[in-house]
């Protein structure tokens, strides 16, 4: 598929970021964009990585939840607000509605990261533990919301998340204008923000996305144009398990994105491992999916300017011993 330059169709205009940049600017401030020499020397090629690990969340989504609960009208936030996720989107809903004083519930799958829950509550957020995975969890949320007319924030179908998520693509083509980005693909959110950046500053950048084997329903709708449904996801990366496409970025994505990347669970469990080695940053293996895919196309990327987005570091200790434990 070949990379789209027009911005006609896109859902979310180069106004809306911009809109977004000064809403959240209050909250956050931008991310680093860092050089690590042993990162560059292992891949050798002239590597950035996008820290957005080290937002206050811990993870990149918190852009996104900021501008979309920023903008919501009075009667909407004396109602609150519910949502589904495996963390990271839920953090951010939970720690916009804390700056804001809204009422907020995120539903998880059973068995979810006990850290991201404990810090999703630490930020007020009512946590409801439902299903086996993200999508059962997403679809106990629809339910609630169509019985209660609370305002149901849906991880990717948002053009003010989307919105919010791309100003870390701004943040990141101010400051270079790479050959190559990598950024993982959960429900597609970052890789869009990406793309949407890239079209509206007419940039030659290529954006890969980085998906899980074992959660690759995106990839396989992405590459055959039919989209499809997948089983339960059996990956650690859980920022990545997803087993549906969603309108809004699967649309957008299937004809702005140039390639995706998928990758074993020892390449992402690999993936994690390097960022503490080589960036001396703590990365889930999400995060870090973008170091591992850099790694599997480093004969492509050789000698090129490249990106690779930390899209988070909130990994559990149980997890963070067992990928430490394991032979590479």
């Amino acid at each position: 598929m070949s990379t789209s330059s027009s911005v006609d169709k896109a859902p979310v205009s180069p106004e809306d970021i911009k809109t977004a940049q000064q809403r959240i600017a209050g909250a956050l401030r931008p991310t680093p964009l860092l050089t690590h020499p042993l990162l560059t020397q292992a891949l050798d090629a002239d590597v950035y990585v996008k820290h957005e690990n080290h937002n206050p969340t811990g993870a990149f989504k918190v852009r996104g939840g900021l501008n979309l609960i920023g903008a919501l009208k009075d009667d909407l936030r004396s109602r609150g607000v519910i949502t589904a996720s495996t963390g990271n989107h839920g953090q951010s809903i939970a720690f916009a509605c804390h700056r804001e004083g809204i009422p907020c519930s995120v539903y998880v799958p059973v068995g979810n990261n006990p850290d991201k829950n404990a810090a999703m509550r630490a930020w007020g957020a009512t946590v409801v533990e439902v299903g086996r995975d993200f999508d059962d969890a997403r679809e106990a949320v629809e339910r609630e919301a169509a019985r209660s007319h609370v305002r149901y924030v849906h991880s990717a179908n948002e053009p003010l998340l989307i919105a919010g998520v791309a100003t870390l693509a701004a943040e990141l083509y101010e400051a270079i204008v790479p050959d190559v980005v990598f950024v993982p693909i959960g429900g597609g959110s970052g890789a869009m923000g990406m793309c949407l950046v890239r079209s509206a500053l007419n940039l030659p950048t290529r954006v890969i996305g980085v998906q899980a084997e074992r959660a690759d329903t995106f990839t396989r709708s992405w590459r055959t144009g039919t989209r499809v449904t997948g089983p339960h996801p059996e990956t650690f990366a859980e920022g990545m398990a997803t087993r549906t496409t969603f309108d809004l970025t699967f649309d957008y994505l299937a004809r702005a994105l140039d390639d995706i990347v998928t990758l074993r669970e020892d390449e992402l469990a690999d993936g994690v491992r390097m960022a503490l080695a080589l960036t001396h940053n703590l990365a889930e293996a999400a995060g870090a999916a973008s170091l591992a895919a850099a790694k599997k196309r480093a004969t492509d990327i050789k000698g090129k300017i490249v990106a690779c987005v930390m899209t988070g570091g909130n990994i559990d200790g149980a997890t963070l011993r067992r990928v430490l434990t394991t032979s590479p």
